[in-house]
């Protein structure tokens, strides 16, 4: 059986445009990922964490297998993280990490 794979991002962005950036994740990017049919389910989280400068928040997407996670890297992740990148630009910082889900419950 393959593994189901999570994409975590986690992104970090400046106080006084997070609450325009949530509303634009929630409303735009995030169903436009979704769309893309690569991802069977996805979570939006924020860090706990004391930062007058942002707010940190992690999307995790889980993909049904690598290899449909890839497809979605060659189809579809250059042109929505330029959606993302040229939005907001000098605004935000954000990372990455694969992860093959072993268990879950």
């Amino acid at each position: 059986m393959k593994n189901k794979i999570l994409y975590n991002v986690t992104v970090k962005v400046l106080r006084d445009i997070s609450e325009e950036w949530l509303k634009w994740m929630n409303e735009v990017h995030i169903p436009d990922v979704m769309s893309t049919g690569k991802f069977e389910s996805y979570k939006l989280s924020e860090i706990i964490e004391e930062d007058e400068e942002g707010r940190t928040f992690a999307i995790q997407y889980v993909s049904f297998n690598m290899e449909t996670f890839q497809s979605y890297q060659l189809d579809h992740a250059k042109k929505l993280q330029e959606e993302h990148s040229i939005r907001y630009k000098n605004k935000y910082v954000a990372f990455r990490t694969l992860m093959n889900i072993l268990n879950e419950g």
